[in-house]
Order: C-alpha cells, then structure tokens, then sequence
C-alpha cells in the first residue's frame, strides 16, 4: 500500500513489503496498519499534485510559455501590412510595435472607440507594459530549468525552452493569418494568444515550484553563499566570457528581431517589383507570405537547436571550446546565406525563401548553447541575476530597437527618392543589409568567448 505524510491509506496502490512516504521509505514494521485511514478526496487530490510536480513537467510548462510569448509576440507581424494601411503608418511606425513584447486583448477593445490619431500609440503603449511582465518570465524560467537539471539533462532542456523563441515566432505568423483570414479583419489576429496565457499562468502557479538556487550543483550537501547584487554585478562584468557571449547574444537578438517583422513584408514587395503580385489596397492584405515565413521559421527553429545540441555534443569529444566555437561558426555561415538573400529576391522568390530556411538554421543553432555557457561560467547563486541582465542587454541592444531602426532607414530612404514599388523594395532591403554585418560581428564576439571560456569555467567550478 501507499501512505502519505498526512497517514491515510491511497486506495488502489500496490501492496509491497516497502511503504512509501513523501520525505522517502520504511518498512511496514515500523507503521502498524491499524493507524491507516481512507485519504479524503481533498488529500488524494494533495498528493496526486504533489506528484505531478516533477522537474520534467516544471520545464514542460516552462517551455509552453515560452512559446505563448514569442507567438503573440510576432502574430502582430502576420498582420504588419494590414496595421499599416489601417493606421496609415510608415516602416519606421510600424517597427516601433515591435519595441513591446506582447498584445493587451484590450487593445482591440479600445481600438474601437477611440479617434484613429491614437489608435497607434494606445497600441505601441500597450506592448511596452505587457513587455516588462515577459521579460521578468524569460529572465527567470532559465534559471528555475537550471537549478532542476544538470549536464546533458540541462543542455537538452534548455534546447526545448530556447526552441520556444523560433517555434513561438512561428506560430505567430501562423495564428495571426488565419485569425484574420478566418475573422475577415486583422482585429481577430489579436484575440486569441491572450486566454492561452492565461492558460499558462495558471499552470505555472500550480505546478512550477521554485528550487534552491544551485540546488542541482551542490556536491556533498554545500551550497554557494547568497552574494549582494552589486557584488554580483562586478563579479559578472569581470567574466569575459559571459560580457562576450552576452553581446554575442544580442547581435543575434538584433538580427532575429528585424527579420522577423520585415522579412515578409520585403518578399511582398518583391513579387510587386516581379509584377507576380500586386500591392495591397484594400483590407485584408493577402496573408500568403506571412504562412510562409511562419511555418519555414518553425522548422528552421527545431532544426536549428536540434543540430546545435548535437553537433556541440560531439564536438566536445574534440574541443573543451566546443560551445562558442559552434555558435562562431554558425553565425559566419548564417551571415553569408542572408547576403544573398537579397541579392537573389529581386530575381526569384524560391531562391529567397532557400536562403531564408539555411540562413535561420543557422543562427537559431546557437540559442541553447548560448544558455549553456552561461551556466558553465557562472556559478548557481548568481545565475538568475547573469540571466536578466543577458536578456535585458539582448533586448536592449537587439531587438527592441532593431525593427525600428530598420524602419527609420528605410524610411530615409524612400524620402530621398522618388517613391515606386521598386525604391519601396530596394530601401527595405539597403536596410536589412545591416542585419549580415551585425551578425559577423556577433560571431566575432563568440571567438573571443571561446578564447576565455575554460578559465572562466575553471573559476566558476571552484569556486
């Protein structure tokens, strides 16, 4: 039979000569069976909780809204052109919904009753608040997965969660052209990710449990003393390989973050200089490349950390650098197929969407390493403060700027000209070529990673 801390009897356990108990075994001897008593329904409903909150389901549900933040992060991108012909906004305006993270499902609530002069900056208002409520739980979800496993256990757990940045992305072209397809306007591209957080939240309250930080590392029962945060501070700012890979991170962050809202929005302009297509009038916008882009993105991203984690795996056997020099070497390889992206989308959009599917391989393989090195050279106290401010210098240098920034130079651009379908397509693309050289320099920043990278492992494991 099975006994719970509380003493009573789970009807339907096997008899066994070993009873179990939450703080671990005895034997029967020493639990006469006379103090047993049926569990009450509240207490069966205790213990079956108690036992669904492994590490594995923790980083499963993690990992889940992981992805629900990335979706409805980028649903606003599968709806981008129908926002801008609705709000009559340029590149620059419609980067700069980009900056938030997320989308109140108030905003189309509102949308609908106040002037349209403010329909756009209620927007962009909207998205920063939700942000700081997504960024706290990308912070700290890596460090919670950090704390429950370690090794290759960790390695292949932070893989599932980082496949949320690429997948969740994905799915939000995906969810946002169809939301609008099926509800005949981009409103209803909005209306859905919302109750799915909700979904996911509650999850996270009921069966995410925070562990003691390091609690995975100790050895023989020692744990790492709490340090102040400034010492922390310090302490991380003298780590080169965490500074390095850290910037490293954000080259990658600025580049995802403007592909991922201008990438389909220049394929169409592209058909439009091939005369495949036409430009977009009246509402609803075709949402054919927007799929498209999604669900390349999708498999790219599970391709992408699958392949990283193996190939880092095996180049470990070679190299103790194994980790910054893959994500070196996928960077360099990254940047060249992005080049020719556009150099080939003026002439063939196969051949662009080719180039896209190599290209984001490529620079997704990178994103579960990058936490692995963090958790190789940082020690487990101060991982969760090294985690949030990675992700803050990722965000603040990459890519809550990089969509904007885009938008402003292609914005500049256009204005020097004579505007045409062909200057449209031409300056958008002139300012996505910044995107490869920011890359390069992301790769760079992970040669200079792995030139550290064992003393500053060695240091955070004596420490």
């Amino acid at each position: 039979m099975c006994v719970e801390s509380d003493e009573c009897e789970i009807e339907g356990c096997s008899s066994s000569d070993e009873v179990h108990t939450l703080s671990g075994s005895m034997s029967p001897a020493l639990k006469s069976s006379a103090d047993l008593h049926p569990c009450k329904p509240g207490q069966k409903f205790r213990a079956a909780l108690l036992r669904c909150r492994s590490p594995l389901v923790a980083a499963g549900i993690l990992s889940f809204g992981n992805v629900l933040n990335y979706m409805d992060r980028y649903t606003v991108a599968g709806v981008l052109l129908d926002i801008q012909k609705h709000f009559d906004v340029g590149d620059s305006s419609a980067g700069l919904l980009q900056t938030g993270n997320c989308i109140f499902l108030c905003d189309v609530n509102i949308i609908n009753i106040m002037k349209r002069k403010y329909y756009y900056w209620l927007l962009v208002l909207s998205r920063c608040l939700v942000g700081i409520g997504e960024s706290s739980y990308s912070s700290i979800s890596p460090t919670i997965i950090g704390d429950l496993f370690t090794n290759n256990k960790r390695t292949v757990m932070l893989s599932v969660f980082y496949l949320a940045i690429p997948l969740g992305s994905g799915l939000g072209y995906i969810l946002g052209s169809i939301a609008k397809d099926a509800g005949g306007d981009w409103f209803w591209a909005l209306r859905v990710s919302p109750m799915l957080g909700l979904i996911a939240g509650t999850l996270v309250l009921i069966f995410v449990t925070e562990p003691k930080r390091g609690s995975a590392d100790h050895i023989a029962g020692r744990m790492q003393t709490r340090t102040s945060w400034l010492c922390d501070m310090k302490a991380l700012a003298k780590n080169r390989s965490y500074v390095f890979s850290s910037l490293a991170s954000a080259a990658v962050s600025f580049a995802t973050g403007a592909f991922g809202i201008w990438i389909p929005q220049y394929l169409v302009r592209a058909q439009v200089v091939q005369k495949t297509a036409v430009s977009c009038t009246n509402q609803p916008c075709s949402s054919k490349d927007s799929l498209i882009f999604g669900a390349i993105t999708c498999v790219t991203g599970l391709l992408g950390v699958v392949i990283g984690a193996v190939t880092t795996r095996l180049c470990r056997q070679k190299t103790e650098r194994a980790d910054p020099l893959v994500c070196a070497v996928s960077m360099l390889g990254s940047a060249i197929f992005i080049c020719l992206i556009f150099v080939v989308a003026k002439k063939s959009i196969v051949g662009a969407y080719i180039c896209i599917f190599i290209g984001e391989t490529l620079l997704f393989l990178n994103w579960a390493i990058t936490a692995d090195i963090l958790m190789y050279v940082v020690i487990p106290t101060r991982r969760a403060t090294a985690v949030a401010f990675q992700g803050f210098t990722s965000h603040l240098l990459g890519d809550a700027g990089s969509p904007y920034l885009i938008g402003l130079i292609s914005d500049s651009l256009q204005q020097s000209y004579a505007t045409s379908a062909l200057w449209q397509f031409l300056s958008l693309g002139y300012a996505l070529m910044l995107c490869p050289f920011v890359i390069v320099l992301g790769g760079m920043f992970f040669l200079a990673t792995a030139l550290f990278f064992l003393d500053d492992r060695d240091k955070a494991e004596n420490q």
